[in-house]
């Protein structure tokens, strides 16, 4: 579903004369960088530091989990495929030494679907490298097609080195692109997005839990992923539903496993406490069915192809002003989505959606008569209007 996104413009205001609702300015958050946004319509609701590169730490498995869904939906593997643990993906390995494992071994076989869960609940660097490997034959190839899923995605500031997030000068991310991996994961794989939620993971005998602690505290949250290295800090993506809407929050470079998950929390109720995701208009749905001349039909359905939806302050979508302009004498021929006109949203004054009015049916041309009587019709019409 291609969804709009929005701009609606955030300040300390008062909205509505009838029931003023004060909006006020984002919480304070303790990190180095942080974003809120609205998954469904991409409005940033809070944010510092955005575009700031810093390390990942283990957030970098967000990309490794998500390479590793898009090969599975696309066929190129399977859950039950069994994959051989190398040396260099072996638990042991001196680079992982005080870094979090799935506790693999090396010579033995491991489903693909028992390494996804080692990457997203128990972080394991492990079963990063055992994914890379397996996926593209080494580390470094792996990192290249993380950083092809990277520029896809539009995430032009962050630039992978490894699959697991250990510490490089070069590996880097910002809030606003793990935002943008947050909703691709979300919304283009659903059904591996749902491992995020699963609180632990049983591997070799060894239950481990997962360090995203506000899923047991919040049953609204859903996703996703922790992460801490010395240089990195205490990092935490998270995303929660609640009423149908749809948040996004990353916190970088906290000081505490408690600071990022309240800070988290923190921003999390601040979105939903004050806005929320209204919808503006249904996928083909029908704003007006103006004139069309020289066609085979006198009428064409114009509107909205697809559904378009906006982050509003909480209760305020009833406030919204709709205009649309049409283009003057539409003629045929005229093909479905050809564009015939605006419609404007506006909510006391300030423009909160601006976007194009199209044909919902195609039109051919009328034939020779019909067409030669619209021509007079609107030659007769053009000696009445006003110029």
């Amino acid at each position: 579903m291609i969804r709009f996104s929005l701009a609606l413009f955030l300040a300390l205001s008062i909205f509505g004369a009838q029931a003023a609702t004060i909006v006020p300015s984002p919480p304070q958050i303790a990190a180095k960088a942080y974003l809120l946004v609205d998954a469904n319509s991409g409005e940033i609701l809070a944010e510092k530091n955005a575009d700031m590169p810093l390390p990942p730490a283990s957030l970098t498995k967000m990309m490794t989990s998500y390479v590793l869904a898009t090969e599975i939906d696309e066929g190129r593997i399977a859950l039950s495929d069994m994959v051989t643990v190398s040396e260099n993906a072996w638990s042991q390995n001196p680079l992982f030494a005080g870094s979090s494992l799935m506790w693999i071994e090396p010579g033995k076989e491991v489903s693909i679907d028992d390494l996804q869960r080692g990457i997203v609940i128990s972080s394991g660097n492990d079963a990063t490298v055992a994914v890379a490997e397996h996926l593209a034959g080494s580390e470094a190839v792996f990192a290249e097609m993380m950083n092809s899923h990277a520029e896809k995605l539009g995430m032009i500031d962050t630039y992978y080195v490894n699959s697991h997030g250990l510490p490089d000068p070069d590996h880097v991310t910002t809030a606003r692109d793990l935002a943008t991996l947050s909703k691709a994961m979300i919304i283009e794989h659903p059904e591996h997005y749902a491992v995020y939620k699963e609180r632990e993971f049983t591997y070799n005998n060894i239950k481990q839990y997962n360090r995203n602690s506000l899923l047991a505290e919040d049953p609204t949250v859903d996703g996703l992923k922790t992460g801490y290295t010395q240089e990195a800090g205490y990092c935490l993506v998270a995303s929660a539903e609640r009423r149908g809407m749809r948040l996004i929050s990353v916190v970088l470079g906290s000081s505490s496993t408690r600071a990022r998950k309240n800070e988290t929390r923190s921003l999390l109720n601040y979105g939903f406490r004050f806005f929320e995701t209204s919808e503006l208009f249904e996928a083909n749905q029908e704003l007006d069915k103006p004139r069309i001349w020289k066609g085979q039909v006198d009428y064409v359905a114009v509107g909205i192809l697809e559904e378009t939806v906006v982050t509003l302050p909480r209760g305020k979508k009833k406030h919204l002003a709709t205009n649309i302009e049409l283009n003057q004498d539409i003629e045929a021929p005229v093909a479905v989505g050809d564009q015939l006109g605006t419609v404007t949203m506006s909510l006391d004054g300030e423009t909160v959606f601006r976007g194009p009015v199209v044909a919902l049916q195609a039109v051919e041309p009328g034939g020779f008569f019909a067409r030669l009587w619209d021509m007079v019709l609107m030659w007769v019409a053009s000696l009445f209007s006003v110029s």
